[in-house]
């Protein structure tokens, strides 16, 4: 990760990222704290052990909160927190999700429910609760995860595809409504990253040959390759880009 660009405007900005612990939010944690960024980040799990492995890596600690993103209350203190100890959150990075496979013809008003609780509703709230620190702060970045799941219409899990759809909507209409403010407010679209839960739970050799095959690109995602794009949608180096969905799959989907 020592390979990508430095933003020297991330430096000592103010950071919060769902679900930083694991997974392509591990990524994310370790990449801005290489820019210097103060970072806090919250998930269920306890995560001290890689709040250490940060420390040494790269010099600097992440603030772990412990959150479930779906306490709405919680996840409002949580900001609240981050904020005090690191100033007003200036980019928020909404990558916690779940995409847990699941059957139309099963999916009960329960699991529905959780499902939106986890991917969408949790994403309006963490927003909502940064949205006047930064209109304080004369601006800021929100940079919305969703997937490439809706685009090609993937079969197997209908309540995250709908979720990620409307992650898109939501992104554009803050856009709109904090664009005077100068906050910005993107997507980000990853294809399908070999985290280890994926490769846990869902990846087959036969499974990641078919898809690998419907990208451009033939190399597999891992979770060091969404993180410069996160970075450069945080940045000041896209300044005057808001609203619009950044998609990294390898050329799974193609859009214009």
């Amino acid at each position: 990760m020592t390979n990508l660009p430095t933003y020297p405007d991330l430096h000592g900005t103010s950071v919060f990222i769902t679900g930083g612990g694991s997974g392509i939010g591990a990524a994310l944690t370790e990449g801005f704290l290489r820019q210097g960024a103060r970072v806090a980040f919250v998930q269920r799990s306890d995560a001290s052990a890689f709040c250490d492995a940060m420390q040494a890596k790269t010099g600097s600690r992440p603030l772990f909160i412990a959150c479930d993103i779906t306490d709405i209350p919680a996840l409002r203190a949580a900001v609240a927190t981050a904020a005090a100890a690191h100033g007003p959150i200036r980019v928020l990075v909404n990558n916690a999700a779940n995409d847990m496979r699941h059957d139309t013809l099963k999916v009960t008003e329960e699991f529905w429910d959780w499902s939106m609780a986890i991917n969408l509703k949790s994403y309006f709230f963490a927003a909502q609760a940064v949205l006047p620190g930064m209109q304080a702060a004369g601006g800021g970045s929100i940079i919305n995860f969703t997937s490439i799941s809706y685009m090609f219409g993937a079969a197997g899990y209908p309540a995250y595809a709908t979720a990620n759809s409307g992650i898109n909507g939501l992104t554009r209409t803050l856009a709109r409504e904090f664009g005077p403010d100068r906050i910005r407010v993107n997507a980000l679209a990853p294809g399908w990253v070999l985290t280890q839960k994926q490769k846990d739970l869902w990846v087959t050799p036969e499974g990641l040959a078919a898809h690998v095959e419907r990208q451009c690109l033939k190399d597999t995602l891992a979770p060091e390759d969404i993180v410069g794009g996160v970075l450069f949608l945080a940045s000041d180096s896209s300044k005057m880009m808001t609203g619009q969905a950044l998609v990294i799959d390898g050329g799974v989907v193609v859009t214009g």
